[in-house]
């Protein structure tokens, strides 16, 4: 039993990563320790421990890293080279590519037409699931997060090794009759936001049959490139998927190492760009149910605002597997998935889903 840092109790359940409980993190500005976990784990892989200040702006996220010349900004692949900023792998990303059979195990299969057949026959091969037809699977090597809790973290070996490298037109080249839809995700696809949408256009001027472009992310990316990806996945039948990992801003930092300020700005978007498509949701958000810190509190928070942009907007609550720096919590009870999910349809949500079920205990 882990016992909280700040005010002793062992009541809960508290990560040591962490070392408070979530009343704590709430109520106090008290990191210190989250602050030296997170920087250790960063220095192993060569990471800068925090946003960089004093250099040249980047602007890619809401990290607003200010490179210092012959640096990196927070992600590990913006570097500023004699006052301009790079990408650490030229006009390549650091990626890698797979097919994934459809349906897959995606945050939006409950509701895209891969995996529902919605928006049949525009956007989707069949009037149910897409069996027979694949998933083009990008996975980028980098974030703009540092999440305590990260299952993906993996994508550091990546960014630390700097490589594999994909070039667009190669990774376009890709797509194939059979491939109904690619989806960039990672790490994050914010860090290579560019080279995502270049794949896109790349694989979609080559194609004539149905192609849906989706995006999975922490929703952090400069607005513009928020626009412009919700577009892409407008014209093609895709959808964005954003994962908004806490409502509460102290906890959201503690969590994710940043503000999750530039996500619900993104999330706004969004939701409004999804007014012109009915037919297959744009926009399809999640949430990890983390044990002792994500509870039916924020969920109620992220769900209210959520149905206030508009009460459709599908929200999948995520059952939590224990990794990275909080590997020893347990996994998501189905006990906190049912008051979740009650808490989220109580706030007006139409279209709630518990996803990674086989999760739960």
């Amino acid at each position: 039993m882990t016992k909280c840092r700040s005010c002793g109790t062992e009541v809960g359940i508290i990560s040591k990563s962490v070392g408070l409980c979530k009343e704590c993190i709430v109520k106090s500005n008290e990191c210190n320790h989250v602050i030296v976990a997170r920087s250790n784990a960063r220095r192993r892989y060569g990471l800068p421990i925090s946003p960089p200040t004093g250099g040249q702006r980047c602007g890619r996220c809401v990290n607003d890293c200010r490179i210092p010349d012959g640096e990196k900004g927070y992600c590990g692949v913006r570097q500023n080279i004699s006052g301009k900023i790079q990408n650490v792998a030229g006009d390549h990303a650091l990626a890698i590519a797979y097919y994934d059979p459809l349906p897959t195990n995606c945050v939006a299969s409950w509701v895209c037409p891969g995996g529902t057949g919605s928006g049949f026959p525009r956007y989707s091969y069949k009037m149910g699931a897409e069996t027979g037809y694949k998933n083009l699977a990008v996975f980028y090597g980098a974030c703009t997060f540092d999440c305590l809790f990260c299952q993906n973290w993996h994508y550091k070996e990546l960014c630390q090794s700097s490589s594999p490298r994909l070039d667009a037109k190669e990774l376009a080249s890709m797509v194939d009759v059979r491939t109904s839809c690619i989806c960039f995700f990672g790490g994050d696809p914010t860090p290579f936001i560019d080279h995502s949408i270049s794949t896109a256009r790349y694989a979609l001027a080559d194609t004539n049959h149905i192609l849906r472009i989706c995006w999975e992310s922490n929703g952090s990316m400069e607005v513009s490139y928020a626009k412009e990806i919700g577009l892409i996945a407008l014209e093609t039948g895709g959808c964005v998927k954003i994962d908004l990992k806490a409502w509460n801003e102290k906890l959201h930092r503690i969590l994710c190492g940043t503000t999750n300020e530039w996500t619900l700005r993104n999330i706004e978007l969004l939701s409004h760009m999804a007014s012109s498509r009915k037919d297959v949701p744009l926009l399809v958000v999640s949430t990890p149910l983390i044990p002792g810190y994500i509870d039916e509190k924020e969920v109620s928070a992220i769900a209210s605002f959520l149905a206030d942009l508009d009460p459709d907007t599908p929200y999948s609550l995520l059952a939590f597997h224990p990794n990275y720096l909080m590997s020893d919590l347990p996994t998501t009870s189905n006990e906190q998935a049912q008051r979740c999910l009650k808490a989220a349809r109580d706030a007006g949500l139409r279209r709630v889903n518990i996803g990674n079920e086989w999760l739960l205990s």
